[in-house]
């Protein structure tokens, strides 16, 4: 990343805490001019509301804690700098306890109750899909950070979007021909019994036969399973590759048993990190993992050449280089998932800017303006890395990252360009009405 602003002139010395937090709210060209008063400018004073959808208990626990501070570390640096069109933002949470009916009594909660400006922050995919209908019946823009394809499937409305996160068919599709060219080309998936583990296996088989591999087995699991020794069995004595992505509360027992299962002499494994999010790689048991690999969409680890944004955003939220909470090193982050809070505001930030957003009676406008977005540039409002999104689809596009589990680290070996991720859309929101 370019700094000629010298938004990030850090010196030699350690980034600190309070210079990567002044770096983010200048380098996100909020820094305020001469005789500027904050919010002074806005012709009503009332903040923003923003319904944060908060997997604060059930399965997603673990996620919603670190999107929850995640989107706290976002919306004081937006508000630093001035907030949204000279408003502050303020985060109402509620708890959906990662459960898809208390979803969509949540959202009508936010727009009836708290009469929230939009709804933001969905990640479980069975939660999207079951409170997206809720959002399109009161036209609330709903914005989730969820991977899912359900969104670009064009099977919600016109007022759900995903524009900070890539979805898992982009996912796949970037990553099948380097698993097929470096791991091999027989793959057995495992993966959770529900629309989420259902993308995964709907996209990822065609872009491994499209790479001249096969799936030779496929195992779904209830994401409520606290063990998984009755499935290993399943997999099939010739399969190279083991592609595993699992979810909860029993992700470490997982990868424990299947450690236990293989030993020594196990097939080449591929994970997505959502089976290690939260937990220490270092855990007893996980000895196994060393030599396998993992798709991340932000690294855990600090990498050697982490731009200065990507160092910024890590000092904001607060993890340290090995992705653990800089208070408490036992806390693990859920690296790979939750910068898509942060760069989904800051797009919420940019069509509300765009459409000179003032109210609820502009929810329509904001819609449109969200539509109309085309591309986010790397920095520190996008530290992820830059992204393309298509309107007509209400999905991002982006940078995937394959690493490998070395001494105890994940390290990146491999990281895919925006062009391997994209596919032909098969919908186009724009022509429902609003």
């Amino acid at each position: 990343m370019t700094d000629s602003n010298r938004f990030f002139d850090l010196g030699k010395s350690r980034l600190s805490r309070r210079t990567a937090l002044k770096g983010l709210a200048a380098g996100a060209g909020l820094m305020a001019a001469p005789g500027f008063v904050r919010y002074s400018q806005a012709q009503s004073s009332a903040p923003i509301k923003i319904g944060f959808q908060a997997h604060r208990t059930g399965i997603g626990a673990a996620y919603g804690r670190w999107y929850e501070k995640t989107t706290n570390a976002a919306v004081k640096l937006i508000n630093d700098a001035g907030g949204i069109n000279g408003r502050p933002v303020e985060i109402v949470v509620e708890d959906d306890g990662t459960d898809p009916k208390r979803g969509a009594e949540v959202v009508a909660k936010f727009a009836s109750q708290h009469k929230t400006d939009i709804v933001f922050g969905t990640l479980f995919s069975h939660v999207v899909v079951g409170s997206a209908p809720t959002a399109g019946e009161l036209k609330i823009p709903y914005y989730v950070v969820s991977e899912g394809y359900h969104v670009a499937s064009g099977k919600l409305n016109r007022w759900v979007f995903q524009p900070g996160i890539t979805d898992v068919r982009s996912q796949v599709t970037s990553v099948a021909p380097w698993v097929a060219a470096n791991l091999g080309k027989k793959v057995t998936m495992i993966y959770p019994d529900y629309a989420f583990g259902y993308d995964h296996r709907d996209y990822f088989a065609p872009a491994i036969k499209a790479q001249g591999g096969e799936v030779v087995a496929q195992i779904p699991i209830p994401p409520t399973e606290s063990s998984f020794t009755k499935y290993l069995p399943q997999i099939p004595a010739d399969t190279e590759v083991l592609y595993h992505v699992m979810v909860g509360p029993g992700v470490l027992t997982f990868v424990k048993e299947l450690g236990e299962f293989y030993g020594s002499n196990k097939p080449q494994l591929f994970g997505f990190i959502d089976s290690l999010e939260a937990v220490d790689i270092n855990s007893p048991g996980l000895e196994f993992l060393d030599g396998s690999h993992f798709w991340e969409g932000s690294p855990r680890y600090a990498q050697a050449n982490d731009s200065e944004a990507q160092k910024a955003y890590r000092a904001a939220v607060g993890i340290d280089d090995n992705g653990a909470s800089t208070a408490d090193a036992k806390d693990v982050s859920t690296a790979a998932h939750m910068f898509g809070c942060w760069e989904t505001l800051y797009v919420i930030k940019k069509a509300m800017e765009d459409s000179g957003y003032k109210g609820p009676e502009d929810r329509a406008k904001l819609v449109e303006a969200t539509e109309a977005l085309t591309e986010f540039k790397e920095g520190p409002e996008h530290p992820q890395g830059d992204k393309k999104f298509n309107g007509k689809i209400h999905q991002v596009f982006g940078h995937q990252n394959i690493s490998k589990v070395e001494g105890g680290k994940l390290n990146v070996v491999h990281r895919t360009s925006i062009e391997d991720g994209l596919y032909e859309p098969e919908a186009d929101y724009t022509t429902q009405p609003l």
